[in-house]
C-alpha cells in the first residue's frame, strides 16, 4: 500500500492470491535483525578504525569508521561487493589494477572478484556490502548466530549475469538529479542492489506512509544520518507460534535493520534535520529492475534471461 505520489505505486501487483497462500504456510515469520552502530561496541578496532559487521540472509554489511591512511584489505574475495563512500574519498585498487583508482566522496563503487584493497587517505565513513557467501565476514557479524537455522523460505542465493563488458571497477557518482517517476536512486552488480533514497529534510509525512511487504526476500534498511522509526507487522499464519506484536523501532545512525518476509514494514524519518537511508537487497530485486531508468546503470549489467 503506497501513497499516490509514490513512484512503487505504479508496481505491478502480485497475482492474486499469492499472499493468501503464503500466509497459509507456517514458520515463515523471522526476527527482524537490529544492528545500532552508535551504541554498540563494533567486531573490528584495528590501526585501521572501528568495524561495525551486521549481515542478512544474503548481505553483509561492513561499516567503518576508518581512521587516516586505513587500509581495508580483501584477498581472494569470491564475488562483486560494494563500497558506499557518502563523504569521504577513497583509494580502491584490485586486480589487473595495482595502481587504484581515486574515487572521490558521494560515490558508490562496484568491486570485482579476486585481490582488492580500500584505502582511505583522509579517514572518515566508508561502508562495504558483500555477498553471504563471504563466510569469513558472515561468521564474525555481531548477529552470525540468527543465521544458523537458513531462511528456507528465501530462495539460495545466485549471482545475476556477468557485467557486459567483463570485471572491472565501476564508479558512478551519487550526485544524480531527481526525476519524476523515478524511485531513489538505484545501483545494481551481479551480487547486489542499493538504493541511495533521496535524503529526508525533517521528518517524514505521517500521513504518506508506505507500509508494504516482500514474499521471499529481505530489505537492509541502513541509516546513515538522522533518525528513523521502522514500523513492522507480522501477519498471522495458521500457527499461532509464528504470531507476534506489531513494533515500532526507533533507530539512529549509524544503524541497520533487516526486515525479513513476509513482515508488513515502512518506516518514517524522524529526525529534525537530515535524514539519510539506504535500501539494500541481495541479490538485485527483478521489479525495480523491469521499470524504464530506475536502475542507473542497468547497461552495465543485464538481468537474468
Amino acid at each position: 500500500m503506497y501513497d499516490k505520489s509514490d513512484p512503487r505505486a505504479a508496481l505491478a501487483q502480485d497475482a492474486p492470491g499469492k499472499a493468501v497462500n503464503m500466509l497459509a504456510q507456517t514458520g515463515l515469520v523471522a526476527k527482524a535483525q537490529e544492528g545500532h552502530f552508535d551504541r554498540t561496541a563494533p567486531q573490528i578496532d584495528d590501526a585501521s578504525g572501528q568495524t561495525w559487521l551486521h549481515r542478512g540472509h544474503n548481505f553483509i554489511v561492513a561499516y567503518t569508521q576508518a581512521k587516516p591512511g586505513a587500509r581495508l584489505e580483501r584477498p581472494a574475495q569470491v564475488d562483486e561487493y560494494c563500497v558506499l563512500l557518502p563523504e569521504a574519498g577513497a583509494q580502491i585498487a584490485c586486480e589487473g589494477n595495482d595502481e587504484g583508482a581515486s574515487v572521490p566522496g558521494y560515490s558508490i563503487a562496484f568491486v570485482p572478484p579476486g585481490d582488492s584493497v580500500v584505502t582511505m587517505p583522509e579517514g572518515g565513513v566508508v561502508v562495504r556490502i558483500f555477498s553471504s557467501r563471504n563466510k569469513d565476514l558472515a561468521e564474525a557479524c555481531a548477529n552470525a548466530r540468527s543465521y544458523d537455522e537458513p531462511r528456507w523460505h528465501i530462495p539460495p542465493f545466485a549471482p545475476w549475469p556477468d557485467p557486459t563488458d567483463g570485471w572491472k571497477l565501476r564508479v558512478y557518482s551519487l550526485d544524480v538529479p531527481r526525476q519524476e517517476g523515478r524511485f531513489g536512486r538505484i545501483f545494481r552488480c551481479t551480487t547486489l542492489m542499493i538504493n541511495v533514497l533521496e535524503p529526508f529534510d525533517g521528518p517524514r509525512d505521517p500521513a504518506k506512509m508506505s507500509p508494504h511487504h516482500h514474499d521471499d526476500f529481505e530489505q537492509g534498511s541502513l541509516a546513515l544520518a538522522g533518525a528513523f522509526t521502522h514500523y513492522l507487522r507480522w501477519p498471522w499464519t495458521s500457527d499461532m507460534a509464528d504470531w507476534r506484536e506489531d513494533q515500532a523501532l526507533a533507530m539512529g545512525a549509524p544503524s541497520l535493520l533487516v526486515i525479513p518476509p513476509p513482515v508488513i514494514h515502512t518506516t518514517r524519518a524522524t529526525g529534525p534535520g537530515r535524514n539519510l537511508l539506504v535500501d539494500i537487497f541481495g541479490p538485485p530485486r527483478a521489479d525495480f529492475s523491469l521499470q524504464p531508468g530506475w536502475v542507473l546503470n542497468a547497461a552495465d549489467y543485464p538481468m537474468p534471461q
